[in-house]
């Protein structure tokens, strides 16, 4: 199978077109065909750090990256119950942990994946994956009716998700953006929106019962401050920043605390359905075909990108 390698770290010109061998399955393990791949701000951030990719690959060669994926199961482990061939599914694979999805097959447990709707397709639903999950993870379960719910970035991987699940969990949502994604924000269900360019927020909001935060540091400082007593802060995932705020969430009873995504079938189910009933839907910035990873990736390093990369195969 042709799959897209790393035989050394940093630059785009490393990503390496190779004919492989097809992964065999193990236990509880399905073979998908990939037919799309999302790819994520954390795909560059790794293929550019050595360390970390000799640190999780030294013994595991070669080195393949990306966990959003989308395709048809062309072969089942016989113990397996919930998948049959020819089924179209999608999910976060393997995360975090080894990545193994810029190729044409990817070997995946089951108990990371779902079926896809009829009424999606492979793009969206692979667009709906890592940043979605990381949306639920976060929201579900911590998000009332009636709660006054802030998100950063929210025109963001992560945030046009999170508005869309904290309106469907009935909460009344302030966002940032740019004010050139003013509009696009509010179209998803924000109730406010403040021009993080033009205005700080946290001379304009209070009273917060919940906090999803993307930016860390000085950002999820100020960010304790908008809160009410006994609020909510979830940093994604900067366990460093939560720390440095601890003394002063401590001394107003708020639960600060860091969320780092895990995949799951279970989760992937929920983001199913929301895809299937319109609850939530993935904005797609640009599509680009297998052989243009590069072109890819070098756009996601712009850091001029809001919404969804996904590759197609």
């Amino acid at each position: 199978m042709k799959a897209i390698i790393l035989e050394q770290a940093w630059g785009v010109e490393n990503l390496l077109y190779k004919d492989i061998d097809t992964p065999n399955i193990e236990k509880d393990e399905i073979l998908i065909e990939t037919r799309a791949i999302g790819i994520n701000p954390v795909d560059f951030k790794m293929r550019s750090i050595g360390a970390i990719i000799d640190m999780l690959y030294w013994n595991n060669r070669p080195v393949i990256l990306g966990w959003d994926i989308a395709g048809i199961v062309t072969k089942v482990w016989s113990e397996v119950t919930n998948f049959q061939l020819g089924d179209r599914v999608f999910g976060m694979v393997n995360f975090p942990g080894a990545w193994k999805a810029y190729a044409e097959y990817v070997a995946a447990p089951e108990n990371q994946i779902t079926k896809i709707p009829e009424n999606v397709s492979f793009e969206d639903a692979a667009a709906t994956t890592l940043a979605a999950l990381t949306a639920l993870q976060a929201l579900q379960g911590n998000v009332k009716p009636g709660e006054r719910v802030f998100i950063h970035a929210g025109s963001g991987w992560v945030g046009h998700f999170a508005i869309q699940m904290a309106k469907h969990f009935w909460a009344h949502v302030t966002t940032t953006s740019s004010a050139k994604n003013k509009d696009f924000v509010l179209s998803l269900g924000a109730d406010e929106h403040i021009d993080y360019r033009s205005q700080n927020f946290e001379e304009v909001c209070s009273d917060m019962d919940f906090v999803l935060d993307s930016l860390w540091g000085e950002t999820l400082k100020k960010s304790v401050h908008i809160l009410k007593d006994g609020g909510r802060v979830i940093s994604l995932p900067d366990p460093q920043s939560v720390e440095a705020i601890s003394d002063v969430a401590g001394s107003r009873n708020i639960d600060a605390s860091w969320l780092l995504v895990k995949s799951s079938a279970e989760n992937m189910m929920t983001l199913a359905k929301m895809l299937d009933s319109w609850i939530i839907s993935p904005t797609i910035a640009n599509t680009y075909s297998f052989d243009e990873m590069r072109e890819a990736h070098s756009e996601l390093e712009t850091g001029r990108t809001v919404w969804k990369i996904v590759i197609t195969l």
